[in-house]
């Protein structure tokens, strides 16, 4: 096996990973399976962490919650997610993603389950954030096992499919729980929730192993500590900047075209549907992109130029004919969205993959941290200048700064990997 753990770390570690590992598949296919059992982990967090909101109107009438209540319960699971997620890299790292993930998303579909019985907003949650902060061993450990499986050639498409499994885990979490709770109660939709993630850790537990020897690992591979290695920490930053245009596009296109544009709400969350759908698209044909020019960073930063260009494009046209408007908007926000996965994979291949789960723990937080006070800041904006151009300008603003900040880990990415490959056929300048 590749697998090693860091130096230092015991014999107990290994003891752990021995006893939680099964024989290597020596099948090239089987890393497929790998890569579905860390889109179904992946999805079925996300569920947890964005699926919420469908089921807000009811949780806000049982629970008897004002608008600023129910912020608070829809939040709990991104804070814990939030507060876990270095930890669980880091056991990843030590002891195996198979462990942690079945470990992680197991205890938390219990959390999830105890959440479905509790009679109190405090209580509920409490076990919503307990669930949050166990399933986000989903996220550090399946991106280091996928990472590992697929060759760098590859790694860019399939760590793009796991993260378009985001949005549609949340996608499918929002449009199924409110229907199985008009049906049949808030508990049983929980208790669906629920599910999802044991169904996660259970495909964990019997089917995901380390890979087979031989497995391509990064080539920068270094030997730095993820939380001392700066151009890890600077991505992760810049990453965190890019996430401030996602969070309040997700969070204000439908009060902006339903409000202001006066558009009918189902047309305006139709809209949002789109923008994630062609966002969870974008993350894997930038993936693959990525692996034909053989790059991460640069589209990395191609993305947020673009981004910037969009955002700042629809600051100008807010008043403008909605059939000028709405396609820019889509597109703002599908940019927003599609660079995620490329920022994944670059932070793994950074770190190599004896330390991948602490790197992709680390870009986790951080993004958490910094986009934080997106939505507040954006609403604030719309509120204190009574104009949506302002907010969209200010918001064009982050990429802009992302976009120079990777300028030094474009070019080192460059230096370390050489010129691009001629193509067949083509002559040398």
């Amino acid at each position: 096996m590749l697998e090693t753990p860091e130096e230092g770390h015991g014999a107990s570690a290994q003891a752990v990973r021995s006893m939680f590992s099964p024989p290597v598949p020596k099948s090239p296919p089987y890393r497929w399976i790998i890569l579905g059992i860390g889109v179904l982990a992946q999805a079925a967090l996300a569920a947890l962490q964005h699926g919420l909101s469908g089921l807000a109107p009811v949780l806000r009438s049982d629970f008897s919650l004002s608008l600023p209540e129910v912020g608070l319960i829809l939040a709990a699971a991104n804070w814990g997610i939030m507060s876990t997620l270095l930890l669980w890299g880091k056991l990843a790292d030590r002891c195996g993603e198979r462990v942690v993930i079945a470990v992680g998303l197991g205890a938390s579909s219990l959390a999830i389950l105890a959440a479905s019985f509790v009679q109190t907003a405090d209580a509920f949650m409490a076990w919503l954030f307990l669930a949050g902060a166990l399933g986000s061993a989903a996220s550090a450990a399946s991106g280091r096992a996928v990472m590992h499986w697929f060759t760098r050639a590859e790694r860019g498409l399939a760590l793009g499919i796991r993260q378009m499994s985001i949005p549609l885990g949340s996608a499918v979490a929002a449009v199924t729980l409110p229907v199985i709770a008009a049906a049949a109660g808030v508990g049983v939709a929980l208790a669906a929730l629920a599910g999802a993630a044991f169904l996660g850790a259970v495909c964990a537990a019997l089917w995901l192993s380390s890979p087979p020897a031989g497995a391509a690992d990064s080539p920068r591979r270094s030997d730095v500590s993820p939380l001392k290695d700066k151009p890890l920490w600077r991505l992760a930053f810049c990453a965190g900047l890019l996430v401030c245009s996602q969070v309040a596009m997700n969070g204000f296109v439908i009060i902006f075209l339903a409000e202001y544009r006066r558009v009918e709400i189902g047309l305006a969350a139709l809209v949002l549907a789109i923008i994630n759908i062609g966002g969870g698209v974008g993350r894997v044909l930038a993936g693959r992109l990525s692996d034909v020019s053989g790059r991460r960073i640069p589209p990395i930063r191609s993305q947020a130029l673009f981004m910037a260009v969009a955002l700042i494009a629809s600051a100008l046209l807010v008043n403008a004919p909605l059939v000028l408007l709405v396609p820019v908007l889509i597109t703002a926000g599908t940019l927003a969205i599609s660079w995620n996965g490329l920022a994944i994979t670059a932070a793994a291949e950074m770190a190599g993959y004896a330390r991948a789960g602490t790197a992709i723990g680390l870009q986790g937080t951080v993004i958490r941290l910094v986009s934080a006070g997106a939505g507040i800041a954006f609403g604030f904006i719309v509120e204190q200048t009574g104009s949506w151009t302002a907010a969209f300008v200010a918001l064009g603003v982050l990429p802009l700064v992302s976009y120079q900040l990777l300028a030094p880990l474009a070019e080192e990415e460059e230096r370390r990997l050489g010129p691009k490959p001629i193509s067949a056929g083509a002559s040398p300048p």
